[in-house]
């Protein structure tokens, strides 16, 4: 359903090596780059949706959507934790620590919520989080 996400950046080369370290874990290596774009995906094959991160396009300063949030679905929670610890250790900030989220989701969703460097704000879940290694 989901064919590219966009979010913009003030930095690219910090956004890059924040997402990266993600990507990588998830299997998504970089497929597109240049002066103002970076992208993951699946070079190979456009059914994976990509991921952007660019400086805008109208020469305006990046901003954050209220109420925006990409996120990632993953095979297991220690993926959840592992790209959490990932994206705080890349200078992300906390959004919700990885763990059930039972009052909203169920027993088996696990989900962590971050922001990056420029404010978008992500999030890595697990459908389920019970089979957990």
């Amino acid at each position: 359903m989901i064919g590219y996400t966009i979010v913009g950046t003030q930095d690219l080369a910090k956004a890059k090596a924040f997402y990266d370290p993600l990507f990588t874990h998830m299997n998504l290596p970089l497929c597109f780059e240049d002066a103002q774009v970076a992208s993951w995906g699946d070079k190979t094959d456009e059914t994976v949706a990509r991921f952007f991160v660019c400086y805008p396009f109208d020469d305006q300063p990046a901003t954050v959507g209220n109420g925006s949030m990409t996120a990632f679905r993953v095979k297991t929670a220690s993926d959840v934790d592992t790209l959490y610890t990932l994206a705080i250790d890349g200078g992300g900030t906390d959004e919700g620590k990885p763990g059930f989220r039972p009052e909203a989701y169920g027993d088996t969703f696990y989900v962590a919520y971050v922001r990056d460097l420029d404010g978008n704000k992500l999030a890595f879940a697990c459908y389920d989080g019970k089979s957990n290694p």
